[in-house]
């Protein structure tokens, strides 16, 4: 048995679904464990791209059960959506490959309305949320008023519920934000519907998690969003509303802390985010828009252009610290081909202090300058790059210093987005 975590090192967008894909024939199950549809993994198989946003990025091997664990937050519309796609490619002939806790909470039309609603009414303070519900979702579950999976297969109980829910958050969207109403019969009869459709794919996540892992079988956590938009750890208030660090697996999935062996972060070569808040390594100019270009860094969730910058080793000791990383995967070195020198940020300096250490305040991120290390680029083109040895010396040097200072092995590089495009090291469910 074997089980690794694979989560985002920055600030999401770095490329998890490609290495989830890539590192799922090894195992029986993938399991997601936190966030909702304001992920996007994108996967590049033999040319043909899919996007999932509910769905593990394992479910392109026949070989996979994919788990949808009860720390997820779930749109039932656009989740239904997507097993319809997945059906329709011929993918997912066997709804039990697909298997949606009872426990994960729906999201719902007040939610989507409410983000959207509280996102206008901040204005120039707003903090550049995908507009989907998720932190609504989340904050009805910790108040305990949240409608979960299960309940969506008992339409008569959910009618109180749904009931008093909307009264409430009618409330605050026509009275505090100005906002429509949401309708309370025309959710009840898409939620009829929702559960009739996902009845054939709801079930005890966990029961199947820990059965499967007594059995000795081999298990990869997908993480979802990143490390900075952990809403504990991360740049908060810039952040999303859930634990995306690896210790959320264990609650997103319904396991205990020793069961884990190894977490890979995967990281990009170079920084990118998106929405609002500090980004000391960013870069507004032609590098920034070169990097944005080359490397299509537009969200596969909303199509919003990101904020693109030079690598940030503080951030990824960081990182590496947080999530207790046993190795790094580092994504799209290929897109640093052409230009002639590069440089990382090996420190920041604050108030006109020096420190490698991540700040604890998002002021204190604001006011940082980069310290940066200066290396040379090269000229290749890494797209047929398949071995170490194949990569260019400066290529080599490159990854040879990430490991260096953030003292985690970069077992994994990706030179492409296809699924082949991959260099591997060292096995990452393996690596002692």
């Amino acid at each position: 048995m074997a089980t690794l975590v694979a989560v985002g090192a920055q600030w999401g967008d770095e490329g998890k679904g490609k290495i989830v894909d890539w590192l799922s024939p090894q195992a029986d199950l993938v399991v997601r464990f936190q966030g909702g549809n304001n992920a996007g993994h994108t996967l590049v198989v033999d040319g043909e791209q899919t996007i999932l946003h509910i769905v593990p990025s394992g479910v392109l091997h026949e070989g996979t059960v994919n788990l949808i664990g009860p720390g997820v937050v779930v749109d039932p519309g656009e989740l239904i959506a997507e097993l319809d796609r997945l059906r329709a490619r011929g993918v997912l002939r066997d709804p039990a490959r697909v298997r949606v806790s009872g426990r994960a909470h729906v999201i719902l039309d007040w939610n989507i309305a409410l983000d959207k609603a509280r996102e206008k009414s901040r204005e120039d303070a707003a903090i550049g949320t995908t507009g989907r519900g998720i932190g609504p979702t989340y904050e009805d579950k910790v108040a305990r008023r949240g409608i979960r999976i299960a309940d969506l297969l008992d339409p008569d109980a959910l009618r109180a519920q749904v009931e008093r829910l909307v009264e409430e958050k009618n409330f605050e969207l026509t009275e505090i934000h100005h906002w429509q109403p949401v309708d309370a019969e025309a959710i009840l009869a898409r939620t009829r519907e929702y559960g009739r459709q996902l009845a054939p794919f709801v079930d005890h996540t966990g029961r199947i998690l820990n059965t499967a892992l007594r059995e000795g079988k081999n298990v990869l956590f997908e993480g979802a969003q990143g490390t900075f938009l952990d809403v504990d750890h991360g740049t908060y208030p810039y952040v999303t509303s859930s634990n995306c660090v690896a210790g959320a697996a264990c609650t997103g999935a319904g396991i205990g802390p020793t069961k884990i062996d190894r977490v890979l972060g995967i990281s990009k070569a170079y920084t990118t985010r998106v929405g609002g808040g500090p980004f000391p390594t960013e870069d507004t100019g032609s590098l920034g828009e070169q990097l944005r270009q080359q490397g299509s860094e537009f969200g596969a969730t909303t199509g919003r252009p990101r904020r693109c910058g030079w690598l940030d080793i503080v951030m990824l000791r960081e990182a590496a610290t947080v999530n207790g990383l046993t190795g790094l995967a580092l994504n799209k070195i290929d897109i640093l081909s052409g230009l002639p020198e590069l440089q990382i940020a090996t420190a920041y300096r604050i108030d006109g202090k020096q420190t490698d250490e991540f700040p604890m305040t998002l002021g204190e991120l604001a006011r940082a300058e980069p310290v940066y290390e200066t290396l040379p680029g090269w000229d290749a083109d890494l797209s047929d790059a398949r071995r170490w040895q194949d990569l260019p010396d400066a290529a080599r040097r490159y990854v040879d210093r990430i490991e260096a200072l953030v003292e985690v092995p970069v077992e994994l590089i990706s030179v492409g987005a296809g699924r082949d495009a991959t260099i591997a090291r060292s096995d990452p469910f393996r690596s002692s």
